[in-house]
């Protein structure tokens, strides 16, 4: 197949070829144009998804496929699934359905997270780390911090030495570290032993910033998912202090982002889909990095090649994977183009 538009991010128009399910930038006798005009984007990604997740914890496979199926649609092509309950290897050989890296379970502390989720342990962090690096695909994925019904407010589940270690004994295994974390106190132990991404992150102040800037550590804020704070508040009526809590961060999420953009932290764009987020929602978030001061290519590239390079993947070059989305006007002169792919490309094939 031929391809003929404007390729984002460098914005020159170009053509491209499609060979099994390859991309290729040298002229292909007897492809069959199936573009002409427009403007190609690498497949968009979401990096913080849930899929084979429900509201009420793990769902059937067929579900999982829909869910997928609902993104791919919505022109996500790649998936940091960032914990799931369920094994989803089987949907990672299917040809109709986005690309899934696969961070293996949620570990957390027993009462301590979502019930039925996660992996509970009590007590030998880098064992269960070493568990999930065997599991997934090249991520673990840490419950930070969560309300401690003694303490009745957010609070860290593990010391700064277990996360030293078991950060290290994923890093020796080539695997990266990401934590679930709402509040400021589980911050510095988990970016100073390491860690390599910070999900949400309501609660980095001006030295947790700085210090994630310094060291490179990634931040995927959700934003269209702290926008559930308030309700979480309302719900939390015997616990006044994680409710008044829930609310602060929820006020100042978009000062606290706008922060970490500006310090230079590397910003990505993950939806949490899964649970009390619909999938699909990948142009949502895409919207609200760029109402908190990332510019509309920033935004996009957050979602699409900037992401695919933090996790691995080429956008629209030689020999790359065929993953384009095709749009017949300019989105980065209005982010809602996006919503209305004209074409969707997966592995070489049109959907």
């Amino acid at each position: 197949m031929h391809l003929r538009g404007v390729v984002l991010p460098d914005g020159e128009p170009r053509d491209l070829w499609v060979v099994n399910g390859r991309v290729r930038t040298r002229p292909v006798p007897g492809a069959q144009t199936v573009v002409d005009g427009g403007f190609l984007v690498p497949g968009l990604v979401d990096a913080h998804c849930h899929v084979g997740l429900g509201s009420q914890g793990g769902v059937e496979l067929s579900e999982a496929v829909e869910q997928a199926i609902t993104d791919r649609d919505a022109g996500t092509l790649l998936i940091r699934d960032c914990g799931s309950p369920i094994d989803t290897t089987p949907l990672q050989e299917r040809l109709d359905l986005p690309r899934i890296i696969r961070s293996g379970r949620h570990i957390a502390r027993p009462k301590r997270y979502n019930p039925y989720i996660g992996v509970e342990i009590e007590s030998d962090l880098p064992s269960a780390v070493a568990e999930q690096v065997a599991y997934g695909d090249g991520w673990v994925k840490l419950v930070g911090d969560w309300i401690d019904r003694g303490v009745g407010d957010l609070a860290p589940l593990w010391t700064d030495d277990e996360l030293a270690q078991a950060i290290k004994v994923a890093h020796d295994a080539g695997a990266r570290v990401t934590a679930h974390v709402f509040g400021e106190d589980a911050l510095p132990g988990l970016i100073n032993a390491g860690i390599d991404c910070i999900e949400h992150g309501t609660g980095l102040t001006e030295d947790t910033i700085s210090l994630m800037a310094s060291r490179g550590t990634a931040l995927v804020p959700t934003l269209i998912n702290i926008e559930t704070f308030p309700g979480i508040a309302d719900k939390a009526g015997k616990y006044p202090a994680y409710a008044d809590h829930m609310r602060s961060l929820h006020a100042r999420v978009s000062a606290t982002v706008s922060s970490a953009i500006e310090a230079g932290v590397p910003v990505y764009a993950g939806t949490d889909a899964g649970g009390g987020i619909q999938h699909g929602r990948i142009v949502d978030e895409i919207v609200s990095l760029h109402g908190v001061g990332m510019s509309a290519t920033d935004a996009i590239g957050a979602a699409s090649w900037n992401a695919r390079s933090w996790l691995g993947f080429p956008s629209l070059v030689e020999g790359a994977a065929a993953d384009i989305v095709v749009y017949d006007e300019d989105p980065r002169l209005n982010l809602d183009v996006l919503r209305s792919p004209r074409m969707i490309m997966l592995r070489g094939r049109i959907h």
